[in-house]
């Protein structure tokens, strides 16, 4: 399987190849705005490295969310229109679980969360255990999430990732805080490989309505 997965959700811009098991390019650059102009560039430096035509990719991955309105639509609106292209399957996985496996990855613990930042004084997160996710990605103050989080792992270590991960770890006894701030390519597309082959496209993942609103009809 060759794959090619990006992420764009959040504050990094990253794409990543895999043939099996085995990155053969990648790319991650931290960025609170500019992923609409460095996308597509940066793709193209991740196939030229690889040796790659796009003819040659049997899958394709992206992060859908939680993450800002404009960075999950670029990433989205991107692989659809290579996943249209090229006709092959487009995966989605949430910018959470990319956190959470990678944390759990460098720290060898089984259970691990990732909680981000998302303003008025609420955070996203997600709790995995082993292949299983405890929690799915939702929405709550610092304080409820860390309760939710100590109450599915009933106190166990766990690992913690996300720029909101500092801060439950000062609530937290005992989690271990990885450095891991921002969802990574590399592993979108490792936990795309293991998820089935889906017909359709992935929809964004949004877990705060947006703030604009239309208009109301006239009476």
């Amino acid at each position: 399987m060759k794959l090619l997965a990006v992420d764009t959700a959040l504050g990094a811009c990253s794409c990543a190849v895999l043939e099996d098991a085995r990155t053969i390019a990648h790319r991650f650059e931290v960025m609170e705005r500019g992923h609409a102009e460095r996308l597509a560039p940066m793709v193209a430096e991740v196939m030229a490295e690889a040796g790659l035509g796009f003819d040659a990719l049997t899958r394709l991955a992206v992060t859908t969310g939680p993450g800002t309105f404009t960075g999950q639509r670029i990433g989205l609106s991107f692989m659809r229109g290579l996943r249209v292209a090229l006709k092959i399957p487009l995966t989605g996985v949430t910018t959470l679980e990319a956190m959470a496996r990678a944390a759990m990855a460098q720290t060898g613990l089984f259970i691990g969360a990732a909680l981000h930042d998302a303003r008025r004084n609420e955070v996203y997160f997600e709790l995995l255990k082993g292949e299983s996710t405890l929690i799915p990605p939702a929405i709550a103050t610092l304080e409820d999430a860390v309760a939710q989080l100590a109450s599915a792992a009933g106190n166990a270590p766990l690992c913690l990732a996300g720029t909101a991960g500092e801060s439950a770890a000062a609530l937290y006894p005992g989690a271990i805080l990885t450095q891991i701030r921002q969802p990574d390519a590399i592993w979108v597309a490792r936990i795309a490989q293991s998820k089935a082959v889906t017909e359709g496209a992935p929809a964004p993942l949004y877990l705060r309505p947006p703030d604009a609103k239309l208009p109301a009809p006239r009476p």
